[in-house]
């Protein structure tokens, strides 16, 4: 038996805000004054898992998505990895969605516990998160891709749940359509409905490990951890015709508190603007608070690592330690 473990997700601060007629279409999705993000911020992140096993185990081959994205909306300025014990052999590969992970080898030999250390050096690039024309054929619900597109993005419109295999939850189906009304049918409405109706309807929780709960759980609830909204929110869009994904990484955290965990949203690819993330757990437009580290179709494809040990019956703990500090 092999058993495959994920690092959790940990707490993510949620953060009241109130929204005035006079505010920027940027300060429409934030607590901050605009003010705060006219600089360019670049942080120093320290992150350290352990497992411990109950006993003696054989590292089998371990995947580890803790390197941040480097791209538009960021650049990874450097990046350390370090692992006890030393892996046998290692290696850097990119995956399907375009994601940079290391691969891990280890020795036959036993070990009772597993570190994983690492070290990023990042700058966040997206001061403004609607800075950005839709193409005209998208600024109406549902989306009509052109063929082309419409290929490129299947992995991107199907259900997630294994229930589901080609469609969509029928609960989040139901709230794609509410919110398509009250949106009018425009787009933009649309998602900015959804990320509130997620933040202010639903009750965050924390749940350490374990895979996100399917979307019609979560909202049938009214409750979840950060990556149970973010599956909800991207089953939502899918059910409207918006290819959205999964995505894991850091949030800056509150200033006033030097606890830090993993963080998970949704990014939703807008035609004349990319993609673009949205964070249910705090009804914000994604922009450079947050640091991502990977995204994929399949939250599972977006744990921060995977892997497995022999034998798989045995019992193990985790504990980290994440500091997240601006250069």
């Amino acid at each position: 038996m092999i058993a495959i473990r994920h690092i959790s997700y940990g707490d993510a601060t949620r953060t009241p805000f109130a929204i005035s007629p006079t505010e920027t279409l940027r300060e429409r999705h934030s607590p901050f004054p605009i003010s705060y993000f006219l600089k360019l911020v670049r942080y120093q992140i320290d992150h350290t898992t352990e497992y411990v096993y109950q006993q003696a185990v054989t590292l089998q081959p371990h995947v580890v998505r803790l390197r941040p994205r480097s791209d538009a909306c960021q650049t990874l300025h450097s990046f350390s990895i370090t692992v006890t014990p030393q892996p046998k052999q290692q290696t850097h590969i990119i995956d399907l969605d375009g994601n940079s992970l290391v691969q891990l080898w280890f020795a036959p030999t036993t070990t009772e516990s597993l570190v994983i250390h690492t070290v990023s050096d990042v700058e966040t690039l997206r001061v403004n998160p609607f800075d950005y024309f839709l193409e005209p054929w998208a600024v109406s619900l549902p989306a009509d891709y052109p063929a082309s597109l419409w290929v490129q993005f299947q992995p991107y419109l199907l259900g997630q749940q294994p229930g589901y295999t080609r469609g969509i939850d029928p609960i989040a189906a139901q709230l794609s359509q509410d919110l398509w009304v009250q949106a009018n049918g425009e787009s933009l409405t649309f998602l900015s409905l959804l990320n509130q109706q997620i933040y202010q309807g639903c009750q965050y929780m924390v749940r350490e490990t374990g895979a996100p709960m399917p979307a019609g759980v979560t909202w049938s609830q009214r409750s979840g951890t950060c990556r149970d909204f973010a599956v909800l929110f991207v089953e939502v869009c899918r059910a409207i015709g918006l290819a959205a994904r999964f995505v894991s990484g850091y949030h800056e955290g509150d200033p006033d508190s030097s606890e830090r965990h993993l963080h998970a949203w949704a990014e939703v690819y807008l035609p004349g603007g990319g993609w673009r993330g949205y964070d249910p757990t705090q009804g914000l437009a994604v922009a450079d608070r947050h640091i991502a580290l990977v995204a994929s179709a399949s939250s599972r494809y977006a744990a921060p690592v995977g892997g497995s040990f022999n034998p798989g019956g045995v019992q193990s703990s985790i504990s980290y330690k994440l500091a997240i500090k601006e250069a």
